[in-house]
């Protein structure tokens, strides 16, 4: 017989999935979270992956105190590069940045990972970053961000690569 949802979850997760939406909420902002959140309501196929995301990512590994918020983000950025996850890349490089970490630190992070992981991946997450910061100085400038629609709307512009 199958378990139910909350025998599966034991009884520290609701306390893991509280700890993980306040870090998520702190790291990519409220607005992405919920954005998130309501699509898992929406469609059912993905609530699952939420909730285990949420506990589990956040609530697990980014409450741990052997690390700092900039550090993990730091490293998010190398292994989403490394690994050529530019959709993920986006977010992530938002929340590097609202753990305070620069462009300029940011810059060092892809030049590592060219070193390591070779330059496609780094060239790959220097055109998703570059076309980011341009996008938060729009921003704070009053020009109006561009924000791909998945249905309607502008049309996503995919961030271009540099050459070498």
């Amino acid at each position: 017989m199958a378990k139910s949802r909350s025998a599966r979850q034991g009884p520290a997760a609701p306390a893991r999935y509280k700890a993980g939406l306040a870090m998520r909420r702190k790291v990519l902002g409220a607005r992405h979270v919920n954005r998130a959140l309501a699509e898992a309501r929406a469609e059912p196929f993905i609530a699952d992956v939420q909730r285990f995301i949420t506990e589990a990512v956040w609530g697990s590994i980014w409450t741990r105190p052997g690390l700092d918020r900039r550090t993990r983000s730091m490293l998010n950025l190398a292994m989403l590069a490394a690994l050529n996850r530019s959709n993920q890349l986006d977010i992530n490089l938002r929340g590097a940045l609202n753990n305070g970490v620069t462009p300029a630190e940011i810059k060092e992070v892809f030049l590592q990972v060219a070193a390591y992981c070779g330059a496609p991946a780094a060239l790959d997450a220097y055109a998703v970053a570059h076309r980011l910061l341009k996008e938060i100085a729009r921003e704070g400038s009053g020009g109006a961000p561009q924000r791909p629609t998945k249905r309607g709307g502008r049309r996503s512009r995919k961030a271009r690569t540099p050459s070498l």
